[in-house]
């Protein structure tokens, strides 16, 4: 007997609340001086590009893979100086796109799960403490 899995893609309204997704998060990105710094000037790659891989993640067409080869995401994202203040950044303005689109449950805690995680793993440049 197989088991009918319903992905989080298709559960979500596949490509077109992606697309929603990524639009509200870049907007987000935009108004944000500071985050916006450590962005590319043209954002439209990495629109693209986040889209599709979000799709692929979530269990939609592997097109991100068949275009870009595999993720690496850590090695994509060490040109840019993230600091755990920039991820929280990030963060935060994710999680506010996941709500704008209306992303329900259980997507919704599995996609906010994921991007606090994932994000943390970005980090690759540390502040030194205040004294």
């Amino acid at each position: 007997m197989s088991e009918n899995r319903v992905t989080v893609y298709e559960l979500i309204g596949g490509e077109e609340t992606f697309e929603r997704l990524v639009q509200s998060f870049y907007a987000k990105v935009e108004a944000d001086e500071e985050l916006r710094a450590i962005f590319p000037e043209d954002l439209e790659p990495g629109k693209v590009h986040q889209k599709f891989f979000l799709m692929q993640y979530w269990g939609g067409p592997a097109i991100y893979s068949e275009e870009r080869g595999h993720p690496r995401l850590r090695m994509r994202h060490n040109p840019f100086a993230i600091t755990p203040h920039l991820r929280n950044r990030w963060v935060e303005h994710m999680l506010a796109a996941i709500d704008d689109v209306g992303i329900e449950e259980p997507s919704r805690s599995l996609m906010r799960e994921y991007f606090e995680r994932a994000a943390s793993v970005m980090v690759n440049r540390y502040q030194p403490p205040s004294e």
